[in-house]
């Protein structure tokens, strides 16, 4: 009768040691998912980060790239006006 009631202690036992585990185990995805969630949210600034960063990057060259068209085009126009001047 002392081994059935031993057995019977044993599965409560385990029964409760198993309950805990998948608290502690519920506790810890909750940890997870919060962590992941942070990631995310810093991975979306770093991305927001980096299109900024290179937004800044390329206006200078979109600046110089502009003032080099404007150069063009006025020179253009000048040896168009000279060329008009030559021809009156």
């Amino acid at each position: 009768m002392s081994s059935l009631k031993d057995t019977i202690e044993k599965m409560k036992s385990l029964e409760a040691e198993k309950k805990n585990l998948l608290m502690e185990i519920g506790e810890l995805k909750k940890v997870a998912d919060a962590r992941n969630s942070n990631l995310e949210s810093e991975i979306a600034s770093l991305k927001d980060e980096i299109e900024s960063l290179k937004s800044l990057l390329m206006e200078p060259e979109k600046e110089q790239e502009s003032s080099e068209e404007s150069r063009e085009e006025t020179e253009v126009s000048s040896k168009v006006s000279s060329s008009k001047k030559a021809t009156y």
